[in-house]
Parts: C-alpha cells; sequence; structure tokens
C-alpha cells in the first residue's frame, strides 16, 4: 500500500503498479472521513493508516457502488460498528446488487463489477448538497447512475470517485484511454459523465483525488483538456 498526503487528504494505493484502487482519509478536527473502502483484502492497511494519524475512524462515505469502492466495507463495519455509512440515496439500491433503472433514466446497462453480497446497510443516503464534515456532496452521475463527488469547502480539494480517471492518462469517465480503460469500460453513460465533469470544473479544485491514479494538484487545465477530448467524441 502506497500512503501520499496532500493538504487534509491521504491517499491510500492498494496495487499501485498494476491496478492502481485508491481510497482517501480526510482528517477532521474530531476524526477521520474513509472515502471508498477499496479491494476486500484493504482493511488492514485503512486500519493501520488511521492508527499513524492518530484518529479515528467516524465515517465511510462511498462514491459510487462498485466492487473496487466498497470491497472492505463489510469488514470495517463489523470492526467499528458504530462508524457511520454514507452513500448516495440512488447508489444505496446499486450497492445491494439492485441494477434496474429508474423511470426517466437513460435505458443503458450498468456496467462495472456491481456488488452482490454487501450485508452492510447505509446509515444516510445523500442528496446532492449534503455536507459530511467539511466535505460537500455533489452529484456526479455518469459512471454510475448515483455517483458522487466529494469538495472539503476548506481547501477545494476534489474527491471525484470515478467521474474522472488519473491512470492512464486524465480522462472523463467513458473516454477510453489503452493504457488503462477499465473506468471507461465500467462506466453506464458517457453523456451524463461529461455534463457532471464539466459541473466539477466548475468548482476549480485545487486538487484532484480519484479512485484510480495520483493525486493531481492544480488541475484544471488537465480537466478542462480531459472535457475537450470526451466532447470530440461526440462531434459526428
Amino acid at each position: 500500500m502506497r500512503v501520499v498526503q496532500v493538504q487534509h487528504i491521504v491517499q491510500l494505493t492498494f496495487l499501485p503498479r498494476l491496478f492502481p484502487v485508491n481510497c482517501y482519509l480526510v482528517q477532521e478536527k474530531e476524526g477521520l472521513t474513509l472515502i471508498d473502502a477499496g479491494l476486500p483484502y484493504s482493511a488492514d492497511g485503512i486500519e493501520k493508516a488511521a492508527a499513524r494519524m492518530g484518529q479515528p475512524i467516524l465515517r465511510i462515505v462511498l462514491t459510487h457502488a462498485h466492487e473496487d469502492h466498497v470491497g472492505a466495507l463489510d469488514k470495517l463495519k463489523e470492526r467499528h460498528p458504530d462508524v457511520q455509512v454514507f452513500i448516495s440515496r440512488r447508489d444505496g439500491r446499486l450497492l445491494k446488487g439492485d441494477v434496474s433503472l429508474d423511470a426517466g433514466e437513460p435505458n443503458t446497462p450498468i456496467r462495472g463489477s456491481v456488488p452482490k453480497n454487501i450485508r452492510t446497510q447505509p446509515d444516510v443516503l445523500l442528496q446532492e448538497g449534503d455536507h459530511v464534515g467539511s466535505l460537500l456532496a455533489v452529484s456526479a452521475p455518469g459512471h454510475t447512475p448515483g455517483s458522487m463527488a466529494f469538495l472539503d469547502t476548506r481547501t477545494r480539494a476534489l474527491i471525484a470517485g470515478d467521474a474522472f480517471q488519473v491512470r492512464g492518462g486524465v480522462a472523463v469517465s467513458g473516454r477510453l484511454k489503452p493504457l488503462f480503460p477499465f473506468p471507461a469500460l465500467a462506466t453506464w453513460n458517457r453523456g451524463i459523465s461529461l455534463e457532471s465533469a464539466k459541473k466539477l470544473a466548475r468548482f476549480k479544485p485545487s486538487l484532484l483525488a480519484v479512485g484510480h491514479g495520483n493525486l493531481l494538484e492544480h488541475p484544471q487545465d488537465s480537466i478542462e483538456r480531459a472535457i475537450q477530448e470526451m466532447e470530440g467524441q461526440f462531434v459526428k
């Protein structure tokens, strides 16, 4: 596991050389917010990182319900039953393995590794504009119907889940990067993903933290280029 800290954000990366999977510990005065729960074996590494930081994990916040973002959720909840679990209301269904679409959603299949046997029930179903400690919840559908990003209101650091990728080249979710094609292959709806990327760009984040790839400081130019590349795919 690789550990990197920028601002209040500590990135934990599992399989950094082969298939980097990130989760994040966000420092607050009263304790830590864990964003995403990595792979099934990630629990020990997450706990060790929190112990080194000297703060308890108070919350687990999920950007979306794919297996590489919720893998250690059950184990962590079993070990820390008082920890609150947050996910968007829409992806709360996906966490249960329900891949049906809501009325009015585009009829494109939900892709990626949807969990089938998660036992943990969310404590809080998030909506746009909710606050989790210092984090502002921002609806960012596209990769999944209920994907969310989280903006640290202290520093404008943006933890964006798979709305963007950095591994293989900065890209909007759904834009295929041959060196790391997996986020694109697991994206539900590319058009909605593009609109979410534009929305997130308007926050002008100071730091971009995603599910796959290194932390990116001063990311605005890279985000704008990624959006332009994605827009080019829609031009006939």
